[in-house]
Order: C-alpha cells, then sequence, then structure tokens
C-alpha cells in the first residue's frame, strides 16, 4: 500500500505534467477531502498507509482535477473573505480579484441600502452582510440556478434572513434607491473565451461573456444605474477596459471616477459615485 507522502508526491508529478498549476497544493487538498480531514492534518500522517478503498474515489477526482475541472467544483466549496461558500457550475469559482473588490468596498465604510448585481454564488453580497450587520443588502442575477446556489449560501452563512435574492436582468427589476451598488459582471470578450483556462470555462457562459468587445452588459448596466444609485458605485472589470469605462461612466455624469489595481498590478477596479 502506498503512503500519504507516496500519493502526494506521485499525484503532484501527474499534475504537473496535465498542467494543473500549484499541483502539490491540489492533491493535498482532494486527498484532505477524501479522507475527511484538514489539508495540515496530513503532514502529521505522511506515513499512514492508504488502502484501496481510500484510494478509489481519490483517483476520481485526481482524474477530473487533471482534465480541468476546477478544484473547488471538486471540493463543493470555496473559501472567500473567512467564509466557506458552496461552489459549483451554477456560479463562478470566486477569485482573489472579487475578494479585494469586497475588502476595498469595505474599506470605505458601511453602507445603509446595498446592491450586489450579478450575485452569482453570492460571494459579494453575503461578505457584505456579514461584516455590516446594520445594513439593508440585496443581490440580483438573470439565473435561476445561480439564485439557488446564492440562497444555499446565505442559509450556510446564517444570512438568509438578511439579504433579499431577485430574479432580475440588471436592474429591470430593481425598485428604490442604494448607496451602494457593486458589481462583478460579465466582462470577456466573447472571441476571447476560448483562450481562457480550462478552469475558467467551467465557469457558466453567461457570467463570462461580455459580448464582442466585453463591454455590451456594462453599457446597458451604467445608465440603469443612475436611476438607482445615491452613493458608491464599485465594479470588477477586464485588464484592458479601464479608460473605455471611465468614459462610459462620465458621459452619464458620475463623479469620483477612479481605477484601482489587482495585485498583480492590473487595472482591475473602478470606483464612481453618483447622485
Amino acid at each position: 500500500m502506498k503512503t500519504v507522502l507516496e500519493v502526494i508526491q506521485a499525484t503532484t508529478a501527474y499534475f504537473q505534467k496535465s498542467g494543473v498549476e500549484s499541483p502539490r497544493l491540489n492533491i493535498e487538498h482532494l486527498l484532505a477531502h477524501t479522507l475527511g480531514k484538514k489539508r495540515m492534518d496530513l503532514y502529521m500522517e505522511f506515513d499512514r498507509p492508504l488502502s484501496e478503498q481510500q484510494l478509489e474515489p481519490l483517483r476520481a477526482l485526481v482524474k477530473r482535477r487533471a482534465a480541468g475541472e476546477p478544484l473547488q467544483h471538486l471540493l463543493g466549496t470555496a473559501e472567500f473573505h473567512g467564509h466557506t461558500f458552496v461552489c459549483d457550475k451554477r456560479g463562478l469559482v470566486p477569485r482573489p480579484e472579487t475578494e479585494q473588490l469586497c475588502e476595498l468596498v469595505l474599506a470605505g465604510g458601511a453602507a445603509k441600502r446595498a446592491l450586489d448585481v450579478g450575485t452569482g454564488s453570492g460571494v459579494i453580497a453575503l461578505t457584505l452582510a456579514a461584516a455590516w450587520p446594520e445594513a439593508q443588502v440585496e443581490a440580483v442575477d438573470l439565473s435561476p440556478e445561480a439564485l439557488a446556489l446564492a440562497r444555499e449560501n446565505a442559509a450556510r452563512l446564517g444570512l438568509a434572513e438578511r439579504v433579499q435574492f431577485l430574479a432580475s436582468d440588471l436592474l429591470a427589476a430593481v425598485t428604490g434607491e442604494y448607496d451602494l451598488i457593486a458589481a462583478n459582471l460579465p466582462y470577456i470578450a466573447r472571441d476571447e473565451i476560448p483562450t481562457l483556462t480550462r478552469e475558467v470555462r467551467h465557469d457558466p457562459l453567461s457570467a463570462l461573456d461580455g459580448g464582442p468587445d466585453g463591454l455590451d452588459i456594462f453599457r446597458r448596466f451604467v445608465p440603469q444605474a443612475t436611476r438607482h444609485l445615491r452613493g458608491r458605485l464599485a465594479l470588477e472589470i477586464g485588464h484592458d477596459q479601464a479608460q473605455s469605462l471611465k468614459d462610459l461612466l462620465a458621459a452619464y455624469n458620475f463623479q469620483d471616477i477612479r481605477s484601482q489595481t489587482d495585485y498583480q498590478g492590473k487595472d482591475r477596479f473602478i470606483f464612481a459615485t453618483y447622485g
């Protein structure tokens, strides 16, 4: 029988050949998940032999990961801003850029009424609600599957009574005014989608496709936002879209428009105010 360490080493080499990023970290997560342990527990059990019954389900997960299925889908969860979210094909895999967007929004101070547009798995809305217990937080998405996932996450985090979810094509079904609107909208140019990593291509196409230049959704969203925003706007954007979106926001009389880089030094966020 192979030991824990032998399985980790062999699968790390296999993942490297398969083009999996962070190959050792991936097999450690998958092995811990299979054994029902925390990843760090494995370091105390490197010499533990693994039975065929334990290895069989692991092999299936390893094969799927090597084929490009996201680690988070295989684990069924994703960590985001200190919380654990259900993660599957119904919504985008939460990424560090979106986590940074939440951090920047939170640093700007609590909102009284906040709206998350295109909520997906609900990570933005639920992160804000958890941090701002007095805030009224609402979230919209066009996808019934995404809304079901977001509601599951709200229940998981004990926030089902705090966040209202609504089916809406952007702001079409929204009423009232907000002092914060945050959004991670589809911003990938359509002809770039086939060039995305295998993992990203497992995300829902509707959450990626921003039209021919990646800006179609923003062109519909920005004028709608002027009817509901009386405060801050926070957007995650494509790395080459900052100037185009600044011009679009300026054309609709948004103020204090600025972009900010992500941890990779790429223009990834736009902030502005309106009203």
